[in-house]
């Protein structure tokens, strides 16, 4: 008979004050190029856009998915990759094209029936203060522009499409008490 493993124990801790503020959020936006990606552009022979995402982020997306949140996405571009890699994570709520981003994200608050104080934002570029300005919680990758840094509550310590989604996921869910919870699902 083989002795049972012992229950993991979360290593990350955030501040106790950031975890009541994120406590509230029940959708997250994200921006792309910055966030969900590291914002760089790359482009086949064809002109084509090419995009490289973390894999870390996806799988953050996907358990704040099982904890009951949503993630939704509002980004100036649109591309083929990156609609493909929000199918396969299952983002259904997404404006792609869009430069005027606080009413796109309004749109999706209001087909969930929910308001900015159970939102929170993750953005880079000035395109995303007036949804970060809006949220409960707004979020920025460590290399983000200097004025987004400064609107932001809480900056992660990743930069974008290195991680920095993840973090933000993370904190997300240890607000809502999910964390330890999914967390021992990969422990048996």
């Amino acid at each position: 008979m083989s002795n049972p493993l012992p229950t993991l124990e979360p290593v990350l801790s955030f501040d106790a004050a950031l975890l009541q503020r994120a406590q509230t959020v029940r959708v997250v936006f994200f921006d792309v190029d910055g966030v969900l990606t590291d914002g760089g552009l790359l482009f086949s022979d064809q002109g084509e856009t090419l995009k490289r995402f973390n894999t870390l982020d996806g799988h953050g997306i996907k358990l704040l998915q099982r904890a009951g949140i949503t993630p939704a996405v509002v980004t100036g571009r649109d591309s083929a990759p990156l609609r493909e890699r929000l199918r396969a994570l299952g983002v259904t709520h997404a404006r792609f094209g869009t430069e005027d981003k606080r009413p796109a994200a309004e749109a999706i608050l209001a087909e969930l029936g929910l308001d900015w104080s159970q939102a929170a934002a993750m953005g880079d570029d000035w395109p995303d203060l007036p949804m970060m300005r809006r949220a409960a919680l707004a979020c920025a990758p460590l290399n983000a522009h200097t004025e987004v840094l400064a609107q932001a509550h809480w900056v992660t310590q990743r930069s974008g499409g290195n991680g920095a989604v993840r973090e933000l996921c993370d904190l997300l869910l240890s607000a809502t008490g999910a964390y330890d919870r999914l967390l021992q699902v990969y422990g048996e």
